[in-house]
């Protein structure tokens, strides 16, 4: 997934933020899809210069509003025929209240009121679809025949109730999308070099998939007290020494894209982003990173009119 902002028109001020493009998208003519960076913004809340485009408890609502407006710009989600006016109408941004569901909406109005779920699709050009992360998967679905798409926020409790893969049928419900007529931007999130969870998360996926095994690893870790003093660490059971518990990493991105396998979109209509949002603090917004105190990034897309 490039890592480059739009290029600015000659009538507009460069931007300084960055939004990053799936490959696989960017091909699809009638289709804005982007997913923000902590770039370019104007929050001081967590770091100066940030593009919150969250509603949290630390930055001022006014401060996002302006950081929301100068992330639309970039992205030019505009009225085709007042694209180069001066009057041009920026498209409604439709979000939700995000609680780690399987919840999905078809929307193709602007909701009179706010919308609660993990899920958004679409058919209707104009409307702007955003989901919200700061660890979990912005997930982008794009059927390039019918000119739909929608937007999911996966963590670990939507993974395993399978959002994206409900995301394929409720399009395919909507819109009659065929699988194979898709394609699919996973963003930035969490890694697999860095998701430690509980047991209980591998107990979930055990019961729902049967690759679950595939999907995380184990490492030992050291403690050097211990290799020191040994026999302070002495227990009844064999071999006569109590082991520190292994270290479980979940990896997100393979386990949304099996899901998306699993339902017929074709492998190579895939694309996940290589870059961990807990490893690129400078880059992105770290829920875990950053122990809680942090902004909010967010994945977008909308189809234009014809």
């Amino acid at each position: 997934m490039p890592t480059r902002a739009p290029k600015p028109t000659s009538k507009r001020p460069k931007l300084n933020i960055l939004i990053l493009r799936a490959r696989n998208l960017e091909k699809i003519p009638w289709l804005v899809h982007g997913f923000s960076t902590r770039s370019g913004g104007f929050s001081r809340a967590y770091a100066k210069g940030d593009l919150n485009l969250g509603f949290t408890k630390d930055d001022a609502r006014a401060t996002v509003e302006r950081n929301r407006a100068v992330f639309l710009r970039g992205l030019e989600a505009t009225s085709a025929r007042h694209r180069d006016s001066n009057k041009a109408q920026r498209w409604k941004l439709i979000t939700l209240r995000q609680i780690h569901s399987d919840i999905i909406h078809q929307v193709d109005v602007e909701p009179d009121e706010p919308l609660t779920g993990d899920g958004l699709i679409t058919a209707t050009p104009g409307l702007l679809l955003g989901i919200q992360t700061a660890d979990c998967l912005p997930i982008v679905l794009v059927d390039s025949k019918r000119r739909a798409v929608g937007v999911f926020h996966a963590g670990w409790r939507g993974t395993v109730k399978r959002i994206v893969e409900k995301g394929v049928g409720e399009m395919h419900r909507w819109f009659g999308t065929r699988p194979e007529d898709m394609k699919a931007a996973i963003g930035p999130g969490v890694g697999g070099c860095c998701y430690e969870v509980g047991e209980e998360v591998r107990t979930r996926f055990e019961s729902q998939f049967s690759y679950a095994a595939k999907l995380f690893r184990e490492v030992k870790d050291s403690d050097p007290v211990r290799e020191k003093y040994p026999l302070l660490f002495l227990s009844a059971r064999a071999p006569g020494h109590g082991e520190l518990p292994p270290k479980i990493f979940l990896d997100l991105a393979e386990a949304n894209r099996r899901q998306l396998l699993s339902v017929g979109v074709p492998a190579n209509s895939i694309e996940a982003s290589p870059v961990c949002t807990n490893c690129r603090t400078d880059l992105l917004f770290s829920y875990r990173a950053e122990k809680g105190k942090t902004g909010r990034m967010m994945a977008v897309a909308g189809i234009r009119a014809r």
